[in-house]
């Protein structure tokens, strides 16, 4: 799995997003997810969301996912 292939499985399950996959060694990444779809949702709801873009991969060709999902909004700000 690469950085590439991750940020396309978010991208079909949050088509509005902008995301940003680093992970140099194929196991271990980090993901930055900004979504207007994420409004009103807490984090775990948003890591959910994420998650399930991801399916079977999670745990098996992605060993482990470090997540940041904001809003556009929670993003400017930041």
């Amino acid at each position: 799995m690469d950085t590439r292939a991750i940020h396309d499985l978010i991208q079909s399950g949050l088509p509005d997003a902008k995301i940003t996959v680093e992970g140099a060694d194929g196991v271990h990444f980090e993901a930055l997810v900004v979504s207007p779809s994420f409004a009103g949702k807490l984090p775990l709801a948003r890591h959910r969301m994420v998650y399930a873009t991801l399916g079977e991969h999670m745990g098996n060709a992605i060993h482990a996912l470090s997540l940041r999902t904001l809003t556009p909004e929670e993003s400017s700000r930041a």
